[in-house]
């Protein structure tokens, strides 16, 4: 369940792991959400902001004390709708 809350909560402020990507320069990599649009994070890595495309990546989340894994297809909404999605 833990899975599909982070799904509907805030992700600017969090910290990222990409575990996939059709790019794989940027597999392994982790940074801070600093914005997020309908289709795209933007993530500061190493001083860098780089945009990355939620579909066909998938990503890890600290969320509450663990590991969460999503795939990026599931957040692809403009975040305003994902957030309000379960409320």
């Amino acid at each position: 369940m833990e899975h599909d809350l982070i799904t509907t909560d805030e992700l600017i402020g969090r910290t990222v792991t990409i575990i996939e990507c059709t790019d794989p320069s940027w597999v392994h990599q982790t940074g801070l959400i600093i914005d997020e649009t309908q289709q795209t994070f933007l993530i500061e890595i190493e001083n860098k902001h780089k945009r990355i495309a939620k579909k066909n990546t998938t990503f890890a989340f600290e969320y509450h004390g663990k590991k969460t894994i999503v795939n990026g297809s599931r957040l692809v909404y403009r975040p305003e709708d994902r957030i309000k999605k379960t409320r």
